[in-house]
């Protein structure tokens, strides 16, 4: 199992270099970072500098939309970051949820997302392809390469990501919904005559490491219990799609939305967020991964037997910089 970081990209930009060189001396593969470029500081900027700045990190953004930049930007974008360090790069890709709403704009289709991901990935790499009608190549571009890995969550992104995607990114670590989802994506692979072995699953979450105590475990849950609420926007959309009570969907992941009232992208991500209130112990408990060592070694063992190939760490809480060191001390050499 490969491991990856997830991190905002609060200023000062400094520090989130930092962590990624932190990240990498301890054996992760992957820096992620958010993209919202109203909420955050810019993230291709920092990812040039922190692949300057390692050897072997891969760098990508977790996730990135088809709305906020034009297609051939951001091919054009990955394409320059991977000739000056050598393919270093994966383009996380969704629908859109804070960069785009934050903006006024609502989530792209999942047609649109489609096209512009093979489009993305065909002019990254160096061939030719049609944005908004206008057949367009980057002639500069020798030797590109591009993975793109979409996140989703319902049955129609899923079957997107299944046919067209090189890598599945699902956000949240929940064994039963992973293997849902998982052979949901396989499922589609298949009937698009793909090989499922060939798409890279990425599971990403908070991993917060602590005693296994009531009032340390307390204590996880609160600076985690965001994520579920950041769940929960997509969450919600489903629910809008397909109703309360949709055998499309399955009732583990959206029964906990009932309580919420709200949200306010100020506080997106970031423990203390006063709209996950609504977000009950047993789904921060489901959704991330807390407590000490050994029960993290054991719910990524889990994952690793349904077929998830990356562990992507979301560090949004008061002991990052820990839960890499004991990442990198007691967990990767347990799964390695």
């Amino acid at each position: 199992m490969d491991f990856g970081l997830v991190l905002q990209t609060d200023p000062p930009g400094a520090a989130t270099v930092a962590l990624m060189r932190q990240a990498e001396r301890n054996g992760f593969r992957y820096g992620w970072t958010f993209d919202s470029p109203v909420l955050w500081q810019e993230p291709y900027v920092l990812h040039s500098r922190i692949l300057a700045e390692t050897e072997r990190l891969v760098v990508g953004p977790m996730v990135t939309n088809p709305g906020t930049r034009s297609w051939e930007v951001t091919a054009s974008t990955f394409a320059t970051l991977n000739e000056m360090y050598g393919n270093r790069t994966v383009c996380g890709i969704g629908r859109g949820d804070s960069a785009m709403r934050v903006a006024g704009r609502p989530p792209t289709t999942l047609a649109r997302l489609g096209e512009a991901m093979r489009t993305i990935r065909d002019l990254a790499e160096g061939r030719e392809a049609v944005v908004d009608g206008t057949a367009l190549r980057l002639p500069w571009v020798r030797d590109g390469r591009l993975p793109v890995w979409m996140a989703a969550y319902g049955p129609k992104a899923l079957a997107l990501a299944g046919r067209e995607a090189d890598g599945f990114i699902l956000q949240l670590a929940d064994p039963l919904l992973t293997a849902w989802m998982v052979g949901a994506v396989r499922e589609a692979a298949v009937q698009a005559g793909r090989d499922p072995a060939e798409i890279t699953v990425c599971v990403a979450a908070p991993a917060y490491v602590c005693e296994d105590t009531p009032e340390a475990l307390a204590h996880a849950r609160e600076q985690c219990r965001w994520f579920g609420g950041m769940v929960g926007n997509h969450v919600a959309d489903l629910v809008a799609r397909y109703g309360e009570r949709s055998e499309a969907v399955p009732a583990a992941l959206t029964s906990y939305i009932k309580e919420r009232a709200g949200y306010d992208y100020a506080h997106h991500g970031r423990a203390g967020n006063p709209d996950t209130a609504f977000v009950p112990d047993e789904i921060v408990d489901r959704f991330c991964v807390l407590g000490p060592p050994q029960a993290h070694v054991d719910r990524l063992r889990e994952l690793s037997g349904l077929g998830v190939d990356q562990f992507a760490l979301y560090a949004m809480h008061d002991a990052r910089e820990y839960a890499v060191d004991v990442y990198g001390s007691e967990i990767l050499p347990a799964l390695g």
